[in-house]
């Protein structure tokens, strides 16, 4: 059974993400979607709020199971016993700082984690979670670049933390 698993923040998921996920889901028995706790960030969403929206967005995909770690992807993908991490790519500078990441991961894992890139779909390639959270925070339409339950969780969000929108 082919496992992989595709790691990131998902601060909020994005159309792009999903188009990531359901293009991987197809390549692979079991796509483990996986929260990074990462300490150096402020998150707009909390872990388990992320992974629950997760869940909820990937529902309808029966191989995505959904879940979080903290530390290292090699130590993680070690645990879960799997050997190919998903990634994908908007532009040529998302390929610089991911090769480098790959490359890293592949050398401290001695060989056992490699990574696949997937292209995002153009229709997609604009797209990211800073901008989707930028262009939230101001009031605007965030309706092409998330599902409609993910937008209306981050109006509340920037609704409490402000109390306007």
């Amino acid at each position: 059974m082919k496992r992989a698993v595709y790691p990131g923040s998902f601060d909020p998921v994005t159309y792009g993400h999903l188009d990531v996920i359901k293009r991987a889901s197809e390549m692979f028995d079991v796509l483990v979607v996986s929260v990074l706790n990462n300490k150096m960030k402020s998150p707009l969403f909390s872990v388990e709020e992320r992974v629950k929206i997760l869940k909820e967005a990937t529902k309808d995909i029966p191989n995505v199971e959904v879940d979080s770690f903290t530390g290292l992807l090699i130590n993680y993908a070690a645990q879960k016993q799997i050997h190919v991490a998903v990634r994908g790519l908007r532009a040529i500078t998302d390929f610089e700082y991911e090769l480098q990441i790959a490359q890293t991961n592949r050398k401290l894992s001695q060989g056992a984690l490699d990574t696949v890139f997937l292209t995002t779909s153009l229709e997609y390639a604009y797209l990211s979670s800073s901008s989707v959270k930028e262009i939230a925070s101001f009031g605007g339409d965030i309706s092409e670049c998330v599902p409609d339950f993910v937008a209306a969780l981050m109006k509340e969000k920037f609704r409490n933390r402000s109390g306007v929108l």
